[in-house]
């Protein structure tokens, strides 16, 4: 029974069998002494008897008649009835009678005061631990509703009680986790607002002064149309930063299900380089793919690609015209790596590092387009993915990003 798993209840059920194996071991050594006592006041009675006879001169013969009989007669009968010693007799007219009943009853009473006293010391005891173990386990749970869970209930036994500590401790972990979810969630908002309200300050800035510009010369028409082309990249950065902010923001928190399915390589590629090649050519600049065709790899094509598009725009906005990005794929038996790299300024030893934060710009890149989410988005979709995307670069010569996913599922 796991009522006994218990270790408290387990000792005070052993205490209890031995106090019942002692009890009965007393009842016996009782009976035993009383058994003993009685017939020594018998024996006692029968001397007193016997001597008394012989005293007044009764034959041996009919005094050992007399004490060995068992039979009683009328005569007797009436004769001690007469002398008044009936079953309804007081014990206290009966001299052996009466001291056998003292010293039976001082034995009894003594042997049951001081068991009953033994079996309630035994009780008070296991419920005062029994006691201490609920107030610590109260005190326990009392810090975990104030939100502290520096303690723990006490699991170091089995049983119902140390079960349902356990379910509880259970419970309390759970409740720990979310309230540092919530609190994580708080500041993942909070962060993130905070980024896209910094990062919209500039962009809005310049839309308002384009505007007034425009607004003081409204007849200047090479002014409006040079600050209308203005205002337009400010917006066109300002949606992007808002859709690459909102698409970050629904994978940290889990709210993007990606279906994977088992795509060619290839297929993949050309997918997330469709809308830049004519980029590359406009900037006199070359995408190479390489790789072997039939090769499969398990991902969501829609996200992959923009990860892997994500990585070739950062390849083209840092490769000088004239510059070439190398787009190639290496199988292993359970993984394929996508490997985008160019012949580009590469990344300086102190930025390597922080290339993936969000809206990080090296001091060496400035000048350069973007807005500092096209390498945070790319990690978050292929590490939601269950890959791995990482990076090596080598100043003023070059950067290779590689992307790993599993090739089965």
């Amino acid at each position: 029974m796991s009522i006994f798993r218990d270790r408290q209840i387990k000792c005070f059920s052993l205490f209890i069998i031995m106090y019942v194996v002692l009890f009965f071991g007393i009842a016996a050594w009782f009976s035993q002494t009383q058994i003993s006592i009685s017939k020594s006041m018998y024996i006692e009675h029968d001397r007193a008897i016997v001597s008394s006879l012989l005293e007044q001169g009764i034959s041996k013969e009919v005094i050992a008649n007399a004490i060995s009989s068992k039979e009683s007669s009328t005569a007797g009968v009436e004769l001690l009835n007469d002398w008044g010693i009936t079953q309804n007799v007081m014990g206290s007219l009966l001299p052996y009678f009466s001291q056998f009943q003292y010293h039976f009853l001082s034995m009894m009473f003594g042997g049951c005061i001081s068991l009953t006293s033994v079996l309630c010391l035994a009780i008070f005891f296991f419920l005062q631990m029994r006691k201490k173990l609920y107030q610590r386990a109260e005190k326990i749970i009392g810090s975990y509703i104030n939100n502290d869970y520096s303690c723990h209930l006490p699991q170091d036994s089995e049983g119902d009680i140390f079960h349902l500590f356990a379910v509880v401790e259970q419970l309390a972990t759970m409740l720990q986790a979310k309230k540092e979810t919530d609190h994580k969630t708080k500041e993942f908002l909070k962060n993130t607002i905070s980024d896209i309200s910094h990062q919209l300050k500039t962009p809005l800035a310049a839309l308002m002064m384009y505007q007034e510009i425009i607004e003081t010369e409204p007849d200047n028409a090479d002014t409006v149309r040079e600050f209308s082309k203005k205002i337009g990249t400010a917006l066109k950065r300002m949606e992007q930063l808002i859709l690459s902010m909102l698409k970050i923001t629904r994978l940290d928190t889990g709210n993007i299900l990606f279906e994977k399915k088992s795509y060619f390589v290839q297929e993949l590629v050309e997918n997330a380089i469709n809308e830049l090649t004519t980029r590359a050519a406009h900037e006199n600049k070359q995408i190479i793919v390489k790789g072997t065709p039939n090769q499969t790899i398990i991902c969501d094509m829609d996200w992959t690609s923009e990860a892997i598009g994500n990585l070739v725009k950062n390849a083209l906005d840092h490769t000088e015209p004239g510059g070439i990005i190398h787009i190639t794929w290496e199988c292993t038996p359970t993984m394929i790596r996508v490997l985008v790299s160019d012949n580009g300024n590469g990344i300086a030893p102190e930025d390597i590092h922080h290339v993936f934060k969000r809206f990080y710009r090296s001091r060496h890149s400035l000048n350069m387009p973007g807005i500092g989410l096209g390498l945070p988005l790319a990690k978050s979709i292929i590490e939601g993915q269950g890959g791995f995307l990482s990076v090596q670069s080598v100043l003023h010569e070059g950067t290779t990003f590689s992307v790993s996913l599993l090739t089965k599922p």
